[in-house]
């Protein structure tokens, strides 16, 4: 066997461990507390007195080279060099010394022009797909929803005023990559694919058939050409078959809507995590600014924030209100698409005699 060593693996996670800042690797496990100094701005407290602050700015998510340079020399100023980005896209500027903290805030403000907050019971930045840039099944724009709607939510970031934190996703085709939140916003369909049958012979049928999730896909043979069919009965107008055939285009300009959902929830706190339910659907994909899906927005957070108590996430205050309250303070229209008829339908409808509060 040849004593050759391997090359190293570039697969998979970096070790973390060799990227913390040293106070964090120096005191790692064995933190005490933290503070929120104002929105946005965080100290971490060391059981041996040590403290670690952080200054979170809502980034763009993409990005210039340019960009980037202006966050690493800022960094490099005031951060030793460290920092790291959230789930959603937030940076966080690591430092040591309270003395550099001012020059670091006013850095990221003036500098960089980048908002301080999504700390605490507030407005976290936007979890989004790739859109229009990247993806390659989009129906709407990913970034550049998300941009317009964080116009609109700004002050939400800035300031920590809700009963608890928000966290809001916007996906650009019904995959929902930008997964499951408190408010998300996501595109839907409404027929099933367009099967361009002579140019089928470019993608891996059995591929196309396995990966619908409602098994409305089957081998067919059409004009001689070796394709497949979709059985519309069965079709749930998803587009997963478009992500691996781009000959079976579901993407309609006149047809494809918004919908937003709400309640989703990864956490264990309090309750357990939680699927979204629709809230409203066939708002117009109208961008640039997309501002009914921004009303709509709008609506649900201001019916939060009236009638949400201390540390209820969205989908905790309409279970304690119920959803015929959570409608009426909304005054989203309640159709027949909203009821569960689904197989699981029974453990989400309410059986119970319990009065709503």
């Amino acid at each position: 066997m040849s004593n050759k060593p391997l090359a190293p693996r570039d697969q998979g996670a970096p070790d973390y461990t060799k990227m913390l800042h040293p106070l964090m690797a120096k005191n790692y496990g064995e933190w005490e507390s933290h503070d929120r100094l104002r929105p946005g701005v965080l100290v971490h407290t060391a059981k041996n007195g040590d403290k670690l602050y952080s200054v979170r700015a809502g980034s763009p998510r993409t990005m210039s080279a340019d960009t980037v340079r202006k966050v690493c020399d800022i960094a490099d100023q005031y951060c030793q060099g460290f920092l790291r980005f959230t789930s959603r896209s937030n940076v966080e500027f690591l430092c040591g010394d309270k003395n550099d903290l001012d020059g670091l805030v006013n850095a990221v403000e003036n500098s960089l022009g980048w908002p301080l907050g999504g700390t605490g019971p507030s407005v976290s930045n936007i979890s989004h797909t790739q859109g229009w840039l990247h993806c390659n099944l989009p129906g709407s724009d990913a970034a550049g929803s998300v941009k317009a709607l964080m116009d609109e939510l700004i002050d939400e970031f800035k300031n920590e005023t809700l009963p608890n934190r928000v966290h809001i996703s916007s996906s650009c085709c019904q995959i929902n990559c930008a997964s499951h939140g408190d408010i998300a916003i996501i595109v839907q369909h409404h027929h099933p694919p367009r099967i361009n049958h002579a140019n089928m012979q470019i993608c891996e049928l059995p591929k196309v058939v396995a990966i619908c999730p409602a098994a409305a896909i089957r081998p067919a043979v059409v004009n001689g050409y070796e394709t497949v069919e979709v059985v519309h009965e069965k079709c749930m107008y998803c587009g997963a078959c478009h992500g691996q055939c781009p000959s079976m285009e579901i993407r309609d300009s006149e047809t494809d809507t918004l919908s937003i959902w709400v309640g989703g929830k990864v956490s264990n706190a309090r309750t357990p995590p939680a699927f979204m339910k629709l809230a409203v659907w066939g708002l117009p994909n109208n961008p640039p600014r997309w501002p009914e899906v921004g009303e709509a927005v709008r609506r649900i957070l201001s019916a939060y924030k009236e009638s949400g108590k201390p540390w209820e996430r969205v989908g905790e205050w309409i279970e304690r209100i119920g959803w015929q309250r959570f409608f009426e303070k909304t005054g989203f229209p309640f159709t027949r698409y909203h009821i569960d008829d689904g197989p699981e339908a029974l453990s989400n409808l309410n059986r119970s005699a319990m009065v709503r509060l």
